[in-house]
């Protein structure tokens, strides 16, 4: 049973491969550029087969994949290269990887969230045993649309805003009563678990909203609206010292997260073990789509930066010159890769 999850792990990785390589394939034939090839994983290949001017393969590591355009990374006289198509052509073909691991992240969350009876929304029903945030302010029927100035819209976000710091206290603003209140200083109590980082102990309840059609469909927007949020918060709070690198994981710590979330999973039954990788995998996929837009070299917002200077200025960057800066990107970023994976062991072995 665990083969049968280590394959569903793999396919559906893959799978978030192939939906951002299509991404860039469907826009780039839409828009008339030749595509050289189309590849899912990497290394040897150990499948292949010619469509047109596109060679489609399969390849041994199911680690990755591509989407070869002419005249991508070089300059080419081919009149259908991709440098010959008008900016705004070559940013869509760019942004599309990402934007189809978005989309597919909100599939996922659907498929997640269909079998569940409610959902939890972000309106206060009751409090637990000497709840300390009802001692400092906080009300049954509160609607929380603001902590410390950031704006909830569903129980993802609240749970984030609440729990990352590991905070004591919270200003927050409610609708009661149809009136928006602030309250400032609402307590509650912090748990420190055993690897040190203390976490805030959420000590109400909150109102269910009923399952139906229309409810599962605000509601996983919301929640991958509210994931794509987490995951540009713990950037910019890497980026701030917020959190710390350290706390990030690479391919290794995510098989290490996956295999104890299909264990956990397997201790109830092996529908509860898939549903655990598709969570997993949704959180990736959504990772990816807003990793790939951040404007690095060497990843597709970095690509869109100098195409939106080229859309604003009317000046070409010279492609070699590009192609220098995202080659250092791509050397730093492996280089970044390198170091997260060594902490990952280091986190596996226990030394850290």
């Amino acid at each position: 049973m665990n083969i049968l999850i280590i394959i569903f792990g793999i396919l559906l990785f893959n799978l978030i491969v192939f939906v951002h390589e299509f991404g860039h394939f469907f826009w780039a034939k839409k828009f008339g550029v030749k595509v050289n090839e189309f590849a899912i994983g990497m290394g040897p290949k150990i499948a292949k087969w010619q469509k047109g001017e596109t060679l489609f393969s399969l390849r041994i590591l199911p680690i990755g994949g591509f989407c070869a355009m002419e005249g991508e990374d070089e300059e080419s006289n081919d009149p259908n290269a991709f440098e010959k198509k008008a900016a705004w052509q070559r940013a869509i073909i760019l942004a599309f990887g990402a934007i189809m691991n978005l989309v597919l992240g909100f599939i996922m969350t659907i498929i997640l969230l269909a079998p569940s009876k409610y959902f939890y929304s972000t309106t206060v029903s009751k409090f637990t045993e000497n709840a300390k945030s009802v001692q400092t302010g906080l009300q049954s029927g509160d609607k929380i649309v603001r902590v410390d100035g950031v704006k909830i819209n569903s129980y993802k976000d609240l749970s984030f805003n609440l729990i990352a710091d590991g905070k004591d206290s919270f200003d927050m603003e409610v609708v009661r009563n149809g009136e928006t209140i602030r309250l400032e200083n609402v307590r509650f109590e912090v748990l420190n678990p055993e690897n040190g980082r203390p976490t805030t102990k959420i000590d109400f309840y909150v109102e269910a909203i009923e399952n139906n059609f229309f409810s599962l469909i605000c509601q996983s927007f919301l929640d991958t609206v509210s994931t794509v949020k987490t995951v540009w918060a713990s950037l910019v709070g890497i980026v701030t010292g917020r959190f710390s690198v350290r706390e990030m994981s690479g391919p290794i710590g995510i098989a290490s997260v996956m295999g104890e979330a299909t264990n956990e999973g397997l201790k109830r039954s092996f529908w509860v073990a898939v549903a655990n990788i598709v969570s997993l995998m949704a959180m990736i996929t959504i990772n990816l789509g807003v990793f790939n837009l951040l404007p690095l070299p060497a990843l597709d917002g970095g690509r869109l930066m100098f195409l939106v200077f080229e859309m604003i200025t009317g000046k070409k960057i010279n492609s070699k010159y590009e192609g220098w800066i995202h080659a250092l990107g791509f050397f730093l970023f492996i280089a970044f890769m390198l170091y997260i994976s060594y902490s990952d062991i280091l986190r596996l072995f226990g030394k850290t």
